[in-house]
């Protein structure tokens, strides 16, 4: 494929912004080469400033659960900018939409909007602290909650110790808060908290990690999570930014049978528009500004362009939630499709899947973590990146991402993405 027009637009980017992008990922910095800037989309194809149509697996990072420009969302939010982009005081909308979400999911009462998954997350340990009265947090090697300071931390000597921060401006006084834990291991969290007795305010997870590839939570592990944090006091806080509303009306709680005591949500909550929320039962909410002593704010929450598109989106899961069935299936078909070329090649792989999300690590041993995540083959995938955009299919560009799928592809398209692997996979042994 030619990508002369990405290549120059690349080159201009990074005179203007840093690195070029404005968000790491974007770089192409795990694979290598030039990143390809978007022109347009519609349903499940990219259009890039080449000319190239590209089957896209990353549906904006997950929010385009029904396909790009999708007719519903982006009527709603047309006819919403007529009227005005942000008042900075309350609008009919936003309520609408809280009282959607909260018939939606189990286990919340109320919710605050704010503007991404990372003020979500942020909001929801600051609450957490507040309604607790305690200052530490765990939060487990390889899960991605946003680039506020208390998460941009790695593992220290081991699972007990004070973790250190993994980028220049955090502080170590923030560090000191912020306990790592390995995901699927219940025991290293028993010893964190044993290690701190009565200090935890709250315990943090992706229920399905997305950020070190799709990683499934063991069940015994989520329940025993789900009991030790009863036991101890803690608080449970599900990030739900890419699973709510994507594996299900109820997100990861409703599908794992698991009761959070903090929500947080973001991607398809706002229909492809920056919208994140946090949400929890009544007793923990009437912590929050201006009902209690919880500060939290912020002037462009709930703006009407956001919440029409959420209200769009939501609208159109809530009444037909076979959607969730219909990705599920989709899900697998490629999933075997793609099992089936690499065990026709002899390529030696991992295959990790739940609703609509999956990821391909290339190694020989299960990756149920970060640890086991990063012992994948990179320079493996970065052939098999390179070579399936080389045929018209965008795949995540890491290894340590989720893929997204959208009930806009086709079975047409999940087959010539399988050829295209089928065409490649001489070149990746």
């Amino acid at each position: 494929m030619i990508y002369k027009r990405s290549s120059a637009l690349f080159e201009e980017a990074q005179q203007y912004i840093p690195g070029g992008v404005n968000s790491p990922v974007r770089a192409f910095k795990a694979v290598g080469g030039t990143p390809i800037f978007v022109k347009e989309a519609k349903g499940a194809y990219l259009y890039d400033e080449d000319g190239n149509r590209l089957i896209d697996y990353i549906a904006s990072w997950g929010p385009l659960i029904l396909g790009h420009a999708h007719e519903p969302v982006i009527n709603a939010v047309i006819e919403k900018a007529k009227k005005g982009t942000s008042f900075g005081m309350p609008t009919e909308i936003e309520t609408q939409l809280a009282k959607l979400a909260v018939s939606m999911v189990p286990n919340i009462d109320k919710i605050r909007f704010v503007n991404s998954g990372t003020e979500a997350c942020m909001s929801a340990i600051r609450l957490a602290r507040g309604y607790t009265g305690k200052d530490k947090i765990i939060k487990f090697a390889g899960c991605y909650h946003g680039h506020s300071d208390s998460f941009l931390i790695q593992a220290g000597s081991g699972a007990v110790t004070f973790g250190s921060p993994n980028s220049p401006g955090v502080t170590q006084g923030t560090a000191k808060d912020t306990l790592l834990a390995e995901y699927n291991d219940l025991e290293s969290v028993k010893a964190l908290t044993t290690a701190n007795k009565g200090e935890i305010a709250a315990v943090i997870i992706e229920p399905v990690a997305g950020n070190m590839g799709c990683i499934i939570p063991s069940d015994s592990f989520i329940k025993g999570l789900r009991e030790l944090c009863t036991q101890e006091g803690i608080l449970l806080i599900f990030d739900e930014v890419m699973t709510g509303f994507r594996l299900g009306k109820g997100g990861a709680q409703e599908v794992l049978g698991i009761d959070a005591d903090i929500v947080t949500f973001g991607k398809v909550i706002g229909g492809g528009l920056p919208v994140g929320a946090f949400a929890a039962r009544n007793e923990i909410m009437a912590y929050l500004a201006p009902e209690g002593p919880v500060y939290q704010a912020g002037t462009l929450s709930g703006n009407p362009l956001a919440m029409s598109a959420g209200l769009a989106m939501l609208t159109q899961l809530n009444e037909h939630p076979e959607v969730f069935q219909s990705l599920a299936e989709k899900t697998e078909y490629l999933a075997k499709g793609i099992e089936k070329v690499l065990d026709t090649h002899g390529v030696v792989y991992q295959m990790n899947r739940l609703g609509s999300m999956m990821s391909v690590h290339f190694t020989d041993e299960p990756v149920v973590d970060f640890k086991t995540s990063v012992k994948g083959n990179n320079d493996f995938f970065k052939k098999y990146f390179h070579g399936m955009l080389n045929h018209g299919v965008y795949l995540p560009p890491s290894a340590f991402e989720s893929y997204f799928l959208n009930d806009a592809l086709s079975y047409e398209d999940l087959d010539a993405t399988i050829l295209a692997l089928d065409t490649i996979a001489p070149t990746l042994k």
